[in-house]
C-alpha cells in the first residue's frame, strides 16, 4: 500500500518540476537570445516482486531461488533526470540600434556560436543575447553590464556609437577598424552549463574556441529572438497539470484506502 503513495508522490513532484520549467520559457518568451529548456524525465528502476512458498522450507540455512515464485514488475515512479536547453535559431528582429547584433549560424539551425562576455569575477561566459549597449566609459557591455569581449578575450571600447559590425564581426568607427567580435564555437553546445542571465559556461572552465567566418554571420540592428513556441509551452503545461491531477486523485484514494484500513480493519474489539 506503502508503495502506491510514494509512486504517486513522485509523479507529483516531478510535474511540478516540469511546471517550474514550463513556467520559466513562458516568463522569457521574449527575452533576446533565449533557449528554451527541455526536460529529461525517466522511470525509477523496476523491481521484480516474488513470493516465498511458505510450504517450502529453506535448505541449509539459505533460501533457494526456485522457493521464490514470480508475481510481477512493480514500476517504483518517475523522476526528472535533467533539464537541456534546445539550442534552435531564434527568429530575428529588426530594431535599427547599432548596439543590437544577432548572431546567425550558417551550418545548420543549431545555435553553435556565441559572444564572449567577462562575468564580474573576470571569467568568460557565453551567450546568444545581442540587445547590447555603451556604458559611460565606451565600452560595449551586456544590457546587465558585462563586457562584451574581442577574439583576444578582452573589452571591446569604442570611441562612439556610430560604428558599423560586418558580417564576419570586424568592427570599424570612421573607417578605422576598431576591433573585432569574441565569437566562440562549440562542435556540442548541450554540453554547455546554463547559468542566469541568458550566460552559458564549460563544465571546467574551459574556454571554447574562436569560430571561423563560414560557421557564423553578425547582423547588426537586429536581435535573436526567443525560440519559445509559445502556443506549445501552453499545450505542455496545460497536459502536466492533467498529470499532476491525475496523480494527486491516485494519492487521496490511496489516503481513502489507508483510512478504512486503519478505522475498520484494524479497529480490535474489546
Amino acid at each position: 500500500m506503502l508503495r502506491g503513495f510514494y509512486t504517486a508522490a513522485s509523479g507529483m513532484i516531478t510535474q511540478q518540476r516540469k511546471t517550474d520549467l514550463l513556467t520559466n520559457n513562458m516568463a522569457n518568451a521574449n527575452t533576446p537570445g533565449f533557449k528554451s529548456d527541455q526536460s529529461m524525465i525517466r522511470a525509477f528502476p523496476e523491481m521484480l516482486l516474488q513470493r516465498l512458498d511458505s510450504k517450502s522450507l529453506p535448505v541449509n540455512n539459505s533460501l533457494s531461488l526456485s522457493k521464490f515464485q514470480p508475481i510481477g514488475g512493480l514500476n517504483t515512479g518517475v523522476y526528472m533526470q535533467e533539464t537541456i536547453p534546445k539550442f534552435l535559431q531564434g527568429d530575428l528582429k529588426e530594431t535599427e540600434l547599432k548596439t543590437d547584433l544577432a548572431l546567425i549560424d550558417l551550418n545548420g539551425n543549431t545555435s553553435s556560436s556565441f559572444f564572449k562576455v567577462q562575468d564580474a569575477s573576470g571569467q568568460v561566459k557565453y551567450t546568444r543575447n545581442g540587445n547590447f549597449t555603451i556604458d559611460s566609459d565606451g565600452f560595449l557591455t551586456t544590457a546587465s553590464g558585462l563586457y562584451v569581449l574581442n577574439d583576444q578575450n578582452r573589452p571591446i571600447q569604442l570611441p562612439d556609437d556610430q560604428f558599423v559590425v560586418s558580417n564576419s564581426g570586424v568592427i570599424t568607427s570612421n573607417g578605422n577598424q576598431v576591433g573585432r567580435l569574441g565569437i566562440a564555437y562549440t562542435n556540442n553546445p548541450d554540453a554547455l552549463m546554463k547559468e542566469g542571465d541568458g550566460l552559458y559556461r564549460t563544465e571546467n572552465e574551459e574556454q571554447l574556441p574562436n569560430a571561423v567566418d563560414n560557421q557564423f554571420r553578425i547582423q547588426q540592428g537586429y536581435i535573436e529572438r526567443s525560440n519559445v513556441d509559445v502556443s506549445q509551452t501552453m499545450t505542455e503545461m496545460l497536459s502536466v497539470y492533467r498529470s499532476f491531477e491525475a496523480n494527486q486523485k491516485v494519492l487521496q484514494a490511496y489516503d481513502r484506502s489507508m483510512e478504512k484500513t486503519v478505522n475498520e480493519i484494524g479497529r480490535v474489539n474489546g
